[in-house]
């Protein structure tokens, strides 16, 4: 009676072992994630690093997440250098199981001073020409680096490609004289201002690459006598509008141009070149564009919290939810950005100071320190950055 009970031990310590035998032969095969290891963020034309600013968060670097082909977390470094080839890289800037990370201004200030950068006035650098020139601007490096296990000499490992980091160290010279460009205003019953000269009159956005060409997309009325441009608040001259259909001005030494009309209520987008000089006037399709509840400023030129900092939310006009604006705002040398609903699904960007287009997603807007009026267009990513003097 004990055979079946001893065939059946049998068995079952036979399959036993040949399941611990089968799970010590599992093999995973280590390797690099073929789709690569890429930046998905954009980083800025350049970073202005000064010390007052150094534990603001100077850029939150975002990559993709790779497959290395083992059922184990993925470390990910951010590694700095001052050499492109990364001949001298220092510690780890960042270490994280994320996909993103912080990186402040004092660690690129780190890998400012490893590159022979300073802000002293004094100091300089000299070419192969011997030409001698400022030493307070030039190119850091960073890349990433994901490996499983604990890193050491036999762990797999994969690295982006370098990305270069143009950073600037402003002098300490002084103050500098604020340079004033020209501005653009509008006046006009069909405008959310009506004729009054001297009130929050919309501002142009000023083309980042031609300082005499002005655009404004926004909602016009059709009725009443239409909008004119002002160059100043509060002075009616110099103004700008038609005359016999051509774009004309009244500098003070002559008569006021007509009005610009709109055919029919709604959305335009204006321009006004002053060298040829010329006035067009285009609709502007509104046709699912997104309404935002708020957008606000967000940026190391904010506040020391940086772009870690809560938002500064901007005002809406009730007459065009898309126009926002905020009045004499305190800015640091840094960089700021626009964003929707104080989150990072909507964002806006560009590389130009003080004016520019500004695209979902893009670059940090470089500012300098100084008070401010800002206004800003959801529909066209356009903003204007005005510098308010004494």
């Amino acid at each position: 009676m004990k055979k079946p009970y001893l065939i059946a031990m049998t068995l079952f310590m036979a399959i036993g072992l040949s399941s611990c035998s089968d799970d010590e032969g599992l093999n995973f095969t280590v390797q690099p994630d073929p789709e690569g290891l890429n930046f998905t963020s954009n980083v800025s034309a350049q970073y202005i690093l000064t010390d007052g600013t150094g534990e603001n968060l100077a850029e939150r670097f975002v990559w993709n997440e790779v497959d290395l082909g083992v059922p184990t977390d993925i470390t990910y470094e951010v590694q700095g250098s001052s050499a492109a080839d990364f001949a001298d890289m220092l510690s780890p800037l960042a270490s994280t199981m994320e996909t993103n990370a912080g990186i402040t201004v004092n660690q690129l200030l780190q890998l400012a001073t490893a590159a022979g950068l300073d802000n002293d006035p004094d100091t300089t650098i000299t070419d192969a020409d011997g030409i001698e020139s400022a030493n307070n601007s030039g190119m850091v490096y960073i890349r990433l680096r994901a490996f499983a296990g604990n890193g050491n000499a036999n762990t797999v490992e994969q690295f982006s490609e370098v990305q270069a980091l143009n950073v600037f160290l402003p002098e300490n010279v002084g103050e500098e004289e604020v340079v004033i460009l020209p501005q653009l205003f509008l006046v006009g019953d069909a405008t959310a201002v009506g004729y009054n000269n001297n009130t929050n009159n919309p501002a142009f956005v000023r083309n980042p690459d031609n300082e005499m060409e002005f655009s404004y997309t926004g909602k016009f009325l059709a009725d009443g006598t239409g909008f004119k441009f002002l160059e100043m608040r509060g002075q009616w001259q110099p103004q700008w509008g038609l005359q016999d259909g051509v774009a004309a001005v009244n500098d003070g030494s002559g008569e006021d141009p007509q009005p610009v009309t709109v055919p029919l209520e709604g959305y335009y987008t204006v321009t006004l070149n002053k060298e040829e000089p010329v006035i067009t006037l285009e609709a502007f399709d509104v046709t699912g564009a997104a309404t935002y509840t708020s957008i606000a400023i967000i940026g190391t030129a904010r506040t020391e919290g940086g772009f870690d900092a809560p938002d500064t939310d901007m005002t809406q006009s009730d007459f065009d939810p898309h126009i926002w604006q905020i009045q004499e705002v305190e800015l640091l040398d840094g960089e700021l950005k626009f964003r929707a609903n104080d989150a990072w699904d909507a964002n806006w960007g560009a590389a130009t100071a003080l004016s520019g287009f500004g695209t979902m997603g893009g670059a940090n807007i470089p500012v300098t320190a100084g008070t401010y009026e800002i206004w800003f267009n959801d529909l066209t990513g356009g903003y204007i950055f005005i510098p308010i003097t004494e």
